[in-house]
Formats: C-alpha cells, sequence, structure tokens
C-alpha cells in the first residue's frame, strides 16, 4: 500500500516512506525522515533533520519534530532525533535532535501519549508507555523510565533522571532524581510512592508492601543515608523492585537525589 499525501503537503526527495502513511495539508518532510507504516500527520506538522518516527504514531497539528536543539553549541552536526511506534504527539508538541557533545541521538520509546505543548530537549531517553500531560519540560539529556507520568507544566531539570513507574506532579520543578517507584509532589519533593500507579499496573500486594518498607527505612529512618542504602540492600536485595531503586541511587551522579521534606 502506498501514502496518502495531501496535495499542500511539501515532501522533499529523500524522505522515506512506509506503507499506509498519511501525511495532511501543510506538512513539512525533510529529505532525512524516515515514517514508518501507518504512520498520520494530522496537519501542519514540521519534520526536520534525521528523524525517524516509527509505525502507527500519530502526530497532531503543530508539531515540531527534529529540528536544532536550543543549545548555542550546535553547529549543525548530522544528529538524532529517534520515536517509537504507537506514540501519539498532541498539538504543539516538539522533541529535538541530539548534540554531539551529547549523546548524539534524542531516543523516544513506544506507545508513548504526549499532551499539548509537551517538550523533549536534546539528547534526552524517554522509555515506553509514558504520560507527559500538557506542558510538560525536559531539559537535555534527561532520561525518563517506563510507564513514567509527568504533570501538567512540570519540568525536569537537564541531567535529571526519573525511575520506572514514577508520578511527578502537575507544576513541580524537579530538580533532583525521582527514585523508581516514586512520587513527587507538586514542589518537587519526594512524595511517598506512586502506590495508584502500581495498583493500576497489577503489582502484587506483597510487592508494594515491600517497597512501602523500604521508602521507610530509606527515607525515614536514622542515622547516616549511606548506611540505611547498605541495610536495605541486605534486608530486602533480593526483591527485583527494590534492587532497582538501589541501583538507580547508586548510579545518579549528575543530579542530586530529590529527598522528601523532613518535618520538624
Amino acid at each position: 500500500m502506498g501514502a496518502f499525501i495531501h496535495p499542500q503537503a511539501i515532501v522533499q526527495p529523500g524522505a522515506e516512506l512506509g506503507d499506509n502513511i498519511e501525511i495532511g495539508p501543510f506538512c513539512t518532510i525533510g529529505p532525512k525522515v524516515r515514517l514508518g507504516d501507518g504512520v498520520r500527520l494530522v496537519s501542519h506538522v514540521s519534520i526536520a533533520g534525521s528523524t525517524t518516527i516509527g509505525p502507527r504514531t500519530v502526530v497532531s497539528p503543530f508539531v515540531a519534530l527534529g529540528h536544532p536543539p536550543q543549545d548555542t553549541k550546535f553547529k549543525g552536526e548530522d544528529t538524532r532525533l529517534i520515536i517509537g511506534a504507537d506514540n501519539l504527539l498532541r498539538e504543539h508538541v516538539t522533541m529535538h535532535l541530539g548534540t554531539v557533545q551529547g549523546r548524539g541521538e534524542t531516543r523516544i520509546g513506544d506507545r508513548g501519549f504526549f499532551m499539548a505543548g509537551a517538550h523533549v530537549g536534546h539528547d534526552c531517553i524517554v522509555g515506553d508507555n509514558v504520560v507527559f500531560a500538557n506542558n510538560a519540560t525536559l531539559g537535555g539529556l534527561v532520561v525518563i523510565g517506563d510507564f513514567v507520568t509527568l504533570g501538567g507544566l512540570s519540568a525536569v531539570h537537564q541531567l535529571g533522571r526519573v525511575g520506572r513507574y514514577a508520578f511527578v506532579g502537575g507544576g513541580a520543578p524537579l530538580v533532583g532524581d525521582v527514585i523508581p517507584f516514586g512520587m513527587a509532589d507538586n514542589h518537587g519533593r519526594l512524595h511517598g510512592l506512586n502506590l495508584i500507579g502500581l495498583k493500576r499496573r497489577g503489582f502484587k500486594r506483597d510487592t508494594i508492601n515491600t517497597l512501602r518498607a523500604v521508602y521507610r527505612e530509606l527515607f525515614l529512618g536514622q542515622g547516616h543515608f549511606e548506611d540505611r542504602l547498605a541495610m536495605v540492600g541486605e534486608r530486602h536485595g533480593g526483591v527485583p523492585e527494590v534492587a532497582e531503586i538501589l541501583d538507580f541511587i547508586q548510579a545518579g551522579e549528575k543530579r542530586p537525589l530529590c529527598l522528601p521534606v523532613m518535618e520538624g
């Protein structure tokens, strides 16, 4: 099957189009763009650079993909934007190319839902099954795990990390790394676990109870944090989800860890 290209769309020679493509009016497609099977560009979509979009992804009006990163060091190098399959990009979403000083590419996983105005900066890595609410924003080189939800108007500091299944509240200025399964409140502070999300995703009650105990021991216990970290590893390190939290914390080097506000 071929592609439907509206007569008022511009597709430059060199662009690679899969089967069953739909390109609506006033879209502009650059010569290094590759569109997978079943991609649908509704209208007024601008895709530039070395950008690949996976199968069945739907792109709404006024989305801009693969344009130069908002980085003054960028000098037009041939970097990439790679977007996976079955994503939904709503109006005014922006996703930029990578940089040679960074990873050389910006990468988006599969089955993401990016609501109006969401932004993914240069060299970010975004996992599968994420939800970015309206105007959620990533600075450069951010890493977002699978099944993460970012609330509307939240902003993740460059080089930040958000672990799998975490939830970030609306409007949060997130300057620290959020542990897997964690929840950051609207002020960008750690505020427990994403319990509702874990239950919805089918995590077992025993696992959730273990994670709750680990959270208390790590963030609400007595003594030095390093000692509590070692203690949790000894007690619960055999639980895969706990090991994931410990590995995430130990891998941090660019941003501080997002912590709860201690009362008293």
